[in-house]
């Protein structure tokens, strides 16, 4: 039984949308606000979301984040977490702060994999901007379900195997992504595993 935390937990996820944002504006924004914890902001080509974050949205990345950590320990993938670090490039305009990052192997300056939850619609396209900025996966969490997609050439298209974590079946971690019983469902993957 989840304790009454939960009716807090589902609060709304806040966001504000503004268009015609210039790259500027959105540094200088960056420069402002990027010290208010868990504020993120997500530019493309002129559109700018200010995103807070829900604790459930905190809950499921965090929980999905754990279990790909541990899949990666478990199997020796070296991972270097990046967390949510803003990543931007003023070439392609395009800035974020993943919900969660990795290098796979070697440190590098953009993320091999990211992870992004979707719980609302609206906002920025955040594939779109995973998509200028070159990072090779991006697996997102939406509708209690788990996509990955793979860059391949300018554009993204959902696969089922990483090339990152090639023995990994994404289907089955969706069911073990559990915001409210993570220990558990951990232990439970794992066990899943082997």
């Amino acid at each position: 039984m989840v304790p009454s935390f939960q009716s807090a937990v589902n609060a709304e996820e806040q966001r504000v949308l503004l268009s015609g944002v210039t790259w500027q504006q959105y540094e200088s924004l960056l420069a402002t606000l990027g010290d208010y914890p868990g504020l993120r902001l997500i530019y493309l080509e002129g559109a700018l979301e200010i995103f807070r974050p829900s604790a459930e949205h905190e809950l499921i990345q965090k929980g999905l984040a754990r279990l790909i950590e541990r899949y990666a320990e478990a199997v020796e993938i070296p991972l270097h977490g990046y967390g949510s670090t803003t990543f931007r490039q003023e070439a392609t305009a395009r800035g974020l702060e993943p919900d969660e990052c990795y290098c796979i192997g070697t440190l590098k300056p953009l993320p091999d994999f990211a992870i992004e939850v979707n719980l609302s619609s609206g906002g920025v396209d955040k594939l779109a901007v995973h998509q200028g900025l070159g990072v090779p996966e991006v697996l997102i969490w939406q509708d209690g379900g788990l996509t990955l997609y793979d860059l391949r050439g300018a554009e993204y298209r959902t696969t089922s195997r990483s090339q990152f974590f090639p023995d990994l079946d994404f289907q089955q971690l969706a069911q073990y992504v559990r915001p409210y019983d993570q220990p558990q469902a951990i232990q439970d993957f794992l066990r899943s595993l082997f």
